[in-house]
This record gives structure tokens, C-alpha cells and sequence, in this order.
């Protein structure tokens, strides 16, 4: 068996027994997901769905890579730069979704707490990543652009911008868990492409224990990945991109994940500006969808094969213009 199957294997194994195992856990205790009062009446039915799920992704994922990181003869350092996002961010979201739980509403770390620590965390990152002496230099499109110091701040927009935005994404059953699944696969295809061994065994990880959890996530969800997910998660993707240098492609194969951020902010915005005048019905976008009658399984179906449309774009581009 070849240490890329071994990789998606033992991960996605790893993660069906513990979810197996953790589901009737957290329902016995009771660490269950507070429903926002705004959000769509529908959503109501959910509230004490289990949540923090992306514990079990970051372990497995964490277990597996770990486990298999000698064999594909990964130094610690570049093993330790792979690991940082996931670990720290979902440390982020395990606080946010802690205290969710504890004040049993859907409050839990201030924004602007939250944002705090996710520049921290783009801090400490970059620090590491400079020791590791990566190129500063941004292929876009074929141009090479040397960023210099400005780099540090491209990653932390990468990081923030990525976790947000997938967080965001985090509003159906099977949304966000999908859509990471297909950028996943467009990051492994192009590591492969790109001969990046631990760029690929570690997303082969990641891809397994997604996939694991998507299979308890699918309406109707009996586990919600909370804040503790989608913040690793996305910061895992802006790192897998930073890590392939191809950093500008993140945008296109990530194109659901802008187009719900996206959504909010106009939203926001249009409210403020007009006091009181909405764009869409709710935002992000997805609620939208729904509030226009769409089911939840035909909302992932569309946003699902608009990822793929758009990740089949970023791969092209990637194998004709960054490798």
C-alpha cells in the first residue's frame, strides 16, 4: 500500500471510530450547538445538534500525518509549518464553540477577540515560515512578484480572510464539508502535479478525516464541525496554497468561500449605507437560497458544482502557468 493511501486511509478511519465514539458523548453531556435568534426559523430544529466535530478532524488528521511523516522522510520543520494552522485556528474555534456552549447562545468570543488571535496566530506563522527560508516571491499568472516584507502581510490576509470565510460557509448540513472536499482535491492534484510530497500526504490526511466527517454531516447532521472546523480548515487551505506557492489561486478555487464572504459584506455595507435596505434576504448567501424556498440538499448540490466548475479552472491554471 502506497503511503498516499495509507495517508487518506488511516485518517478517514480514525475519524469514523471517533465520531462514532464522540457523537453519543457530547449528546450525553450536552455540548450542543446554540442556534443564532437572526438565522432562518427552519434552523431551530438543530439547535442541540452536536458540535466542536472539528476536534475529531484536526486529530486524525494530526495522527495520521504524524504517524507517516518519517516513512515519507518530512522534517520536523516543514511537518511543524503543515501543522500550525490547523492546530492553532481550530484552538481558536474550540474557545468560541466552549463558550457558546457554556452561555448557551450563539455569543462566544467577541469578534474583534477573535480577529485578535487570528493575527497572532498569522504572526507566529510567519515567523516559522521565515526560518523555514521560503521564497517571498508571488507567481501571479505567470508574473513573478517579489513581495519582501509585504509577504507576511499577504499570509495574514490569506489565514484571516480563508478561516473567515469558510466559517461563514458553515450555515448548511454538508456545506462547508463539501466544498473544503473539493478544493482539497484540487490542492492534491496539484501537489502531485508539483512533486510536494508532504504537501500532498498532508492533504490526502486532511481529505480523509473531511470525508469521514461529512459522512455524519450530511442532512440531517448528527454533528456540527462549530467554529473549531471551519477556522482550521480554512486556515489549512490558505497554507496548503502558500505552501504550493501558488498563493493567488486560493481566490478561484476557494470561489464559494469568497462569494459567501463576499455576500456579508455587501450586506453589511448596503444595510448601513441605505439604514435599514437589504441586498439579499439574509445573508451569507446561502440563506438566501433558502429563504427563497431551496432545499438544503439542492443548495449544496449548486454551491458544490460551482466549487468544482471553479476548482477545475484554478487546476488548469495551475498545471499550465505555476508548475
Amino acid at each position: 500500500m502506497s503511503i498516499q493511501v495509507k495517508a487518506f486511509l488511516y485518517s478517514f478511519i480514525i475519524a469514523v471510530f471517533a465520531f462514532i465514539f464522540f457523537i453519543p458523548l457530547l449528546r450525553k453531556v450536552k455540548l450542543g450547538q446554540a442556534i443564532r435568534e437572526e438565522g432562518p426559523k427552519a434552523h431551530y430544529s438543530k439547535a442541540g445538534t452536536p458540535t466542536m466535530g472539528g476536534l475529531v478532524i484536526i486529530l486524525a488528521t494530526t495522527i495520521s500525518f504524524l504517524y507517516l511523516k518519517g516513512e515519507a522522510g518530512i522534517d520536523n520543520f516543514y511537518a511543524l509549518l503543515l501543522l500550525m494552522p490547523l492546530i492553532l485556528y481550530g484552538a481558536l474555534g474550540f474557545m468560541d464553540d466552549w463558550l457558546i456552549v457554556k452561555k448557551k447562545s450563539n455569543k462566544g468570543i467577541s469578534s474583534k477577540g477573535k480577529l485578535f488571535f487570528q493575527i497572532i496566530w498569522a504572526g507566529i506563522y510567519f515567523y516559522v515560515f521565515l526560518r523555514k527560508g521560503f521564497s517571498s516571491v508571488v507567481n501571479i499568472f505567470g508574473w513573478n512578484v517579489d513581495l519582501k516584507w509585504g509577504y507576511g502581510i499577504l499570509i495574514l490576509l490569506m489565514l484571516v480572510s480563508a478561516s473567515n470565510a469558510v466559517n461563514l460557509s458553515d450555515g448548511l448540513d454538508g456545506l462547508a464539508g463539501g466544498l473544503v472536499i473539493i478544493a482539497l482535491g484540487v490542492v492534491i492534484l496539484l501537489s502531485y502535479f508539483r512533486k510536494e510530497e508532504a504537501v500532498l500526504i498532508f492533504s490526502l490526511s486532511l481529505l480523509g478525516a473531511v470525508l469521514a466527517f461529512l459522512c455524519f454531516n450530511f442532512k440531517p447532521a448528527k454533528i456540527i464541525m462549530g467554529d473549531t472546523g471551519s477556522l482550521a480548515l480554512g486556515a489549512s487551505l490558505a497554507n496548503l496554497f502558500i505552501l504550493l506557492k501558488m498563493e493567488v489561486l486560493l481566490i478561484l478555487v476557494g470561489l464559494a468561500f469568497v462569494l459567501e464572504a463576499l455576500s456579508v459584506i455587501l450586506q453589511v455595507t448596503y444595510f448601513k449605507l441605505t439604514k435599514g435596505k437589504r441586498i439579499f434576504l439574509m445573508a451569507p448567501i446561502h440563506h438566501h437560497f433558502e429563504l427563497k424556498g431551496y432545499s438544503e440538499v439542492e443548495i449544496d448540490a449548486g454551491f458544490w458544482i460551482f466549487a468544482l466548475l471553479a476548482g477545475v479552472v484554478g487546476l488548469l491554471l495551475g498545471i499550465y502557468v505555476f508548475v
